[in-house]
């Protein structure tokens, strides 16, 4: 039986290991990422002057055919990104990034760079630095190079300069850094404005004197991710006023179902175009404060890094081994877990031998289940997808399939169908069949259930095991599983703890019926999660769903002993079940009318244009990433930040409020929360004017967040 446990372990998590292996680097490629990209760090001057600003370069050269993404790299890819580790005092600030261009991909529109591209970075040299010395100026650059394939790959880039009094632009330079410059979008020459015409965007552009003869190949580049739909056909004109652009936005329906007279928010991005056979760019809105390429870490804090960097692999697999145990304790779990337990009374009366196979079987579900889910994460990650951890509750397909089967689950524990332990698990240890493959699914049930939820010291784990090897990443994640797992299995290992719960009798029929209520409690709160996801058609279809599982249940309980018309009725069952998985089908075609997450009085929708804009204000910002289907971030969102105390050091402290709702994709979103080393939600930051980020804890309270927004006393002087 071990065997056969561990045979369907692997098989199961060996695809996504060797697809993951085959995207990370440093694995066995048909081309090594190094060999695609030559990566270099230059400066425009030739030494550092104590209080001046120089110019660097980060200058990335491809092999013909492969391309480096744009800051939004559109519908999928990610941009380049440089660790970088300066003396004391150095910062760098924002990247200055060129043109890009649209590159479609299979159906896809992705902005990007081909052939050659120079990210400039604006260095400030401390007014302490020391003449006659040298400073290095060292990091990593990641990036990801990309031609019907994607490989990710880094390098490490260093430069000594000397620090001097005065200094030349360095010659040897020059030529580059004046490309690198023209290549730049240029300010606006005049207003621009956005309007909406049903469901399309208008992008105007004051630019007297253009004529329709001249401009050609206009395209728009969205800071924003998701602003607009990238693939879908730009179509412009030349009028009067200048440069007229009508776009499709990246949620289109939901646009066309708001008020006609609701203003379209602000594009905000780089208009491209020819005019008269020479390039022409114009930057539209606010640059932002802190591109994701330009994350810098001082030298002599690299040792005082935070938890995420300076985490070890045994100290990922402690945290993540921590983080399985306390995911026991969690609402999305608990209900399995009790119903678990329910069986093992059941089973007291077994051999030891028995017990422990089914505590055996229990664990090697949770195992496979995390490793199976880790991989293809993993990997999708490797290959440019804009995902994190519970990843498959931002499909309205996985989550109404799992409200589907906890339904049918729960009407096994109301007695309404008796359902064998061979289904699946969901009648294991609640009949007197139940055998191991019970226990083995029922694992992978509390791993499926368990995915919404975070819990502490999670975070870290999983941030750290999703920037490592595929091999060490699944280690950590094998450790989540096993601390999922392990009360469990403990339990069965030791039988003699079997004692310790009570006999076997009638009650265990009423605990059983009444555990069915926290099941469909889950059921609804995963109806709930739906209703963000679609529009109302589709929310429709997975209720009507629920009543064909329902009506499957109830035409198999007739069919089951019945003497006449038992097929029939088995057959009504069948053809109810397969009409509720066929409307599983339209949910995904809804998924465009998806509602963001309910914005209270005094919050925004995160954007990281609007995060950039509050930063050069020099206003504190406290930024709330969250979804629907996190039980963690609504628990704390109800018990914390919507309290009055909290509310009042917002306003005390003029403090904006921004929301990121991650319950559909969002590339903008997984971007922030990679960058700060996170996979998954929640994820709360406060920045304190143009400083860097500080991150909260995953479970909040309300002295946490009034201290970290400098608001200490308000609950007090209130």
């Amino acid at each position: 039986m071990l065997r056969l446990l561990l045979a369907l372990a692997l098989t199961i998590a060996a695809p996504g290991l060797a697809a993951a292996q085959g995207a990370m680097p440093g694995a066995m490629t048909p081309a090594k990422a190094k060999d695609l990209v030559r990566a270099s760090l230059v400066s425009e001057s030739s030494a550092l002057v104590p209080g001046r600003t120089v110019t660097l370069g980060l200058h990335m050269a491809m092999k013909p055919g492969w391309h480096v993404y744009w800051r939004n790299p559109g519908d999928s890819g990610l941009p380049p990104e440089m660790a970088w580790r300066l003396p004391e005092g150095f910062s760098t600030g924002a990247v200055q990034w060129p043109v890009p261009e649209r590159i479609p991909v299979q159906g896809l529109m992705n902005f990007g760079y081909e052939e050659v591209v120079t990210l400039l970075v604006p260095l400030a040299v401390p007014e302490s630095a020391t003449l006659g010395g040298t400073a290095r100026l060292s990091g990593t650059l990641s990036y990801l190079v990309c031609e019907e394939i994607c490989i990710p790959g880094s390098a490490e880039l260093s430069l000594d300069l000397p620090v001097a009094a005065s200094a030349e632009p360095d010659s040897r330079q020059a030529a580059l850094f004046a490309r690198a410059r023209a290549a730049l979008p240029e300010a606006a020459p005049g207003p621009f404005r956005t309007s909406r015409e049903g469901d399309r965007l208008v992008l105007q552009l004051d630019r007297p004197g253009l004529t329709a003869e001249a401009v050609k190949e206009v395209a728009f580049f969205p800071y924003a991710e998701g602003a607009i739909d990238n693939a879908a056909p730009q179509d412009w004109a030349v009028d009067a006023a200048g440069l007229r652009l009508t776009l499709t936005p990246g949620d289109a329906k939901a646009l066309a179902k708001s008020p006609a007279e609701a203003p379209a928010e602000p594009l905000a991005g780089v208009l491209a175009f020819t005019e008269d056979g020479a390039r022409k760019a114009y930057a539209l809105g606010p640059e932002p404060v802190i591109a994701p390429a330009a994350a810098s870490v001082p030298a002599a804090e690299a040792v005082a890094a935070p938890q995420e960097e300076s985490l070890t692999l045994w100290s990922a697999a402690g945290l993540a081994l921590l983080g399985g145990l306390i995911l026991n304790l969690m609402p999305c779990v608990f209900p399995v877990l009790s119903i678990k337990v329910l069986s093992l009374v059941r089973q007291a009366g077994e051999s030891a031998t028995r017990v422990r196979w089914h505590g055996l079987a229990y664990t090697a579900g949770v195992l496979v289940s995390f490793l199976g889910l880790a991989g293809l994460l993993i990997a999708l990650k490797a290959s440019g997808a804009g995902i994190g951890w519970g990843f498959q509750l931002q499909s309205p397909v996985v989550v109404a399939l799992l409200a589907y089967g906890l339904f049918a689950m729960g009407l096994s524990l109301s007695g309404v169908v008796h359902l064998g332990g061979g289904i699946v698990g969901l009648g294991d240890g609640l009949t007197r069949r139940a055998g191991y493959q019970g226990s083995f699914f029922t694992g992978v049930l509390a791993t499926l259930v368990a995915t919404p939820c975070t819990a502490p010291f999670m975070g870290a784990a999983v941030g750290f095991a999703l920037t490592q090897a595929a091999a060490t990443a699944l280690l950590v994640f094998a450790s989540l599983g096993l601390g999922l797992a392990l009360p469990f299995l403990v339990l069965t290992l030791f039988p003699q703890a079997l004692r310790w719960l009570p006999r076997p009798g009638a009650w265990m029929d009423v605990l059983k019926g009444a555990l069915a209520f926290p099941v469909y409690a889950t059921v609804a709160w995963l109806i709930w999660v739906l209703a963000q996801q679609v529009g109302p058609d589709g929310l429709l279809a997975g209720l009507t769903g629920l009543v064909l599982v329902g009506l499957a249940a109830w035409a198999w309980e007739r069919a089951r002993g019945a003497r006449w018309g038992a097929a029939g009725g088995r057959l009504a069952a069948v053809v109810a079940l397969a009409g509720s998985l066929g409307l599983v089908l339209v949910l995904d075609g809804d998924r465009a009318a998806a509602r963001g997450a309910a914005l209270a009085q005094g919050e925004e929708a995160f954007t990281q244009a609007r995060l950039d804009a509050l930063r050069a204000e020099g206003r504190t910002v406290f930024v709330d990433m969250t979804a629907a289907w996190c039980i963690t971030c609504q628990v704390n969102e109800r018990t914390v930040l919507a309290r009055d105390g909290v509310q009042a050091a917002f306003r005390a402290g003029q403090v904006a409020y921004l929301k990121g709702d991650w319950t559909n994709q969002n590339p903008e979103i997984t971007r922030l929360l990679e960058r700060h080393g996170r996979s998954g939600v929640p994820l709360y930051l406060v920045y304190r004017g143009q400083g860097e980020a500080q991150v909260l804890p995953q479970i909040l309270t309300e002295g946490i967040v009034r201290a970290a927004i400098g608001q200490k006393d308000v609950a007090a002087a209130r």
